[in-house]
């Protein structure tokens, strides 16, 4: 484990340039493939060497690390401490510790799909920022509702969705000229928002399942149900399958994108929530109830567990930097 002071005391650093057109290839002798895992209870990150699947070093944060977004240079991966006030920042492929930034509340956040902005949700202090994506600095804040939870975009970037957990609603910003487009009511607790097919996927814990909303109107046109405390929503990159974490009810649920109609249904007990896929398709899912991570075999099942800190909530594999295009926490 390293020492405290060595991530915390680290000078702040700048800001990067734009995402090139493809990624960067991983190093020549490069630290093997990492999993880091955002362990919101202990205020610590655990890195996970996904060989030999043992914790290899534990980063420390302020309070709450939860969430995770790569700058568009794919140089950096910052990760969220919302009680903390701070973005801390690490070596995305190598999981150095480079230091850390003060930011309001930083829950979940995401650039927008043309980098111009990064939009903050601020749970705790019912905020959603928008600041620029070049130089961080703060360009609009809205005031929308309680507890502004998850968020995804329109491909165009001109507008954003973000659920508001307390008010039970969904908003719409637009982001050309930073006014509210509309705020509707979707359902108890709402959480993960996924754009797919010209329509918004939101999970909605208190409803067990997902609802589908017209991204104009904000029309909810239908509801899929998929196990208790429907939580999170993901989708391959190969776009060949949609994952919804049922928290509740300890479960997964693998959709299918075209219909979304339920294909299969995995047990795995403590609280699944985040996820991300490894190239060998298996899938690493935080159990937020279990202090641990489980990996998965889609094809078959079975699934193993490592134990790590406390509430694991956000797991960012570092294996996903050999992916061309963009890389949020919403798409494996």
């Amino acid at each position: 484990m390293i020492l405290r002071r060595s991530f915390l005391s680290l000078p702040l650093l700048g800001f990067t340039p734009a995402l090139a057109d493809t990624p960067p290839p991983l190093a020549s002798g490069a630290s093997a493939s990492l999993a880091m895992v955002m362990n919101s209870g202990e205020a610590t990150v655990s890195v996970i060497d996904m060989t030999t699947r043992q914790v290899i070093k534990t980063l420390p944060t302020y309070r709450e690390p939860s969430h995770w977004v790569l700058t568009p240079d794919r140089s950096k991966l910052y990760i969220c401490d919302a009680s903390g006030n701070a973005l801390f920042i690490v070596d995305p492929i190598t999981a150095a510790p480079l230091g850390h930034m003060t930011i309001a509340d930083p829950y979940q956040l995401g650039y927008t799909p043309d980098q111009k902005y990064l939009v903050v949700n601020a749970l705790r202090i019912n905020h959603v920022d928008i600041y620029d994506g070049t130089t961080l600095k703060l360009v609009k804040r809205f005031s929308p509702g309680k507890m502004p939870s998850h968020l995804d975009f329109s491909p165009d970037s001109k507008w954003s969705f973000n659920s508001l957990q307390g008010s039970d609603e969904l908003v719409s910003f637009d982001l050309t000229d930073m006014t509210t487009r509309w705020t509707v009511k979707i359902g108890s607790t709402p959480a993960g928002v996924l754009w797919h097919n010209g329509k918004i996927l939101v999970c909605i814990m208190g409803a067990n399942g997902i609802i589908e909303v017209d991204p104009v109107s904000g029309e909810i046109l239908r509801h899929v149900e998929t196990g208790k405390g429907a939580h999170n929503i993901f989708i391959t990159a190969d776009k060949s399958v949609i994952y919804v974490s049922n928290r509740i009810g300890g479960t997964l649920t693998a959709l299918d994108p075209a219909t979304l109609a339920v294909r299969r249904n995995y047990t795995i007990p403590g609280g699944p929530d985040d996820l991300g896929e490894a190239p060998d398709g298996k899938l690493w899912i935080a159990l937020r109830f279990a202090e641990a991570v489980a990996v998965l075999d889609p094809v078959s099942g079975d699934f193993s567990k490592i134990d790590v800190g406390r509430s694991p909530h956000g797991i960012f594999l570092n294996t996903e930097m050999r992916k061309p295009g963009k890389l949020t926490a919403e798409t494996l």
